[in-house]
């Protein structure tokens, strides 16, 4: 993570509220689930992904939002996720991608409504608990696209062709491994 980048979390009544700061992309996008993946294990059903500071989102960033979305759901999730702050520009993007049947997009009635401000305010940095390797981001890289690509038929079509490339690199990476 950089300055520029940051990962801001707190646990609150019935939610995690996560929040990033800078760019959400492949860079960012680990620690984002890291730190998600630690409060779902944890017992937690509802994410609120805060993205009013957020200015722009990659695919694998938003196959991470999926992501939470689908797990979530598996568990029987009543919460799943909720994005706060989406903003035109981030909205359009989840939207693109048909996202928005996934992901709560400032929904209008949550259990944080009205208090963004006061729930911002008590956030505090997400340390990580470690690095990914090059190996591990290719594999965090792959999984995400996977999941865009499992999403729709036509992010299906839209994301073979990056998915392939990134099973071969991973393979490849496998292979040196051994």
């Amino acid at each position: 993570m950089s300055s520029e980048n940051a990962i801001l979390v707190g646990v609150f009544d019935g939610f995690t509220w996560i929040r990033c700061e800078g760019k959400g992309s492949f860079v960012i996008s680990p620690v984002m689930k890291e730190c998600a993946e630690g409060r779902i294990a944890a017992g937690e059903r509802c994410l609120v992904i805060d993205l009013e500071a957020c200015t722009g989102m990659d695919s694998t960033f938003m196959g991470q939002l999926a992501s939470f979305a689908a797990r979530l759901s598996k568990l029987g999730a009543k919460g799943g996720v909720q994005i706060a702050g989406a903003g035109e520009r981030n909205r359009s993007s989840l939207e693109d991608l048909g996202l928005d049947c996934l992901l709560e997009i400032d929904p209008p009635v949550a259990p944080w409504r009205g208090k963004a401000g006061d729930i911002r305010a008590e956030l505090e940095p997400y340390q990580p608990g470690h690095s990914p390797t090059v190996k591990e981001r290719a594999r965090h890289i792959l999984e995400a696209h996977q999941t865009l690509a499992s999403t729709s038929e036509e992010n299906a079509r839209k994301f073979a062709g990056v998915v392939g490339i990134l099973e071969q690199e991973v393979a490849e990476n496998e292979r040196k491994a051994d």
